[in-house]
């Protein structure tokens, strides 16, 4: 995304209550939704499914340090950084962009859920998308960032947890 798209994509969401109103429940709050379902996910797991709860509690635990380590020592600027204009939300986190902690995050969940219940995880995979699209459209992450967060998550959770 360059500066123009990004200054025009900020404003439209700026801009536009309703079209704000749905990025703020997709970025603040389905984010929620997805780690209260993954505890959720834990507990069913924990309950009457033991024998993947250590997979499903360690991957995503993992990958959340992985990718929290990974953005502190590359240290990649936001969009509003870089393009020097605030974000919809006014975020004023310095660096640490890349890759999105909670596309990874997400996709991880995703493929826990996956491992569990394919239906359920495809769901929890749209999810994923629409939260990793509202961290590029908020201004928060630049494209790159949170698909490298899902790559991340993808692949971990394909190699670890559905094969």
């Amino acid at each position: 995304m360059n500066r123009e798209r990004y200054v025009r994509t900020v404003a439209y969401f700026k801009n536009n209550q309703r079209a704000n109103l749905l990025l703020t429940i997709i970025y603040k709050i389905l984010p929620n939704i997805v780690f209260a379902s993954y505890i959720a996910l834990l507990i069913y797991c924990w309950l009457y499914k033991r024998s993947n709860i250590l997979e499903i509690t360690l991957f995503p635990l993992g990958v959340l340090i992985f990718t929290t380590i990974i953005r502190v020592l590359i240290n990649e600027k936001r969009p509003y950084e870089v393009y020097g204009v605030e974000s919809v939300f006014n975020k004023q986190t310095k660096g640490k962009s890349m890759p999105s902690r909670h596309a990874a995050s997400t996709f991880i969940i995703a493929m826990a859920f996956m491992s569990v219940n394919l239906p359920l995880g495809i769901f929890m995979l749209f999810l994923s998308l629409l939260i990793g699209a509202s961290r590029v459209l908020s201004g928060a992450h630049f494209i790159r960032d949170v698909v490298i967060g899902m790559v991340i998550s993808v692949d971990i959770g394909w190699i670890m947890l559905i094969n």
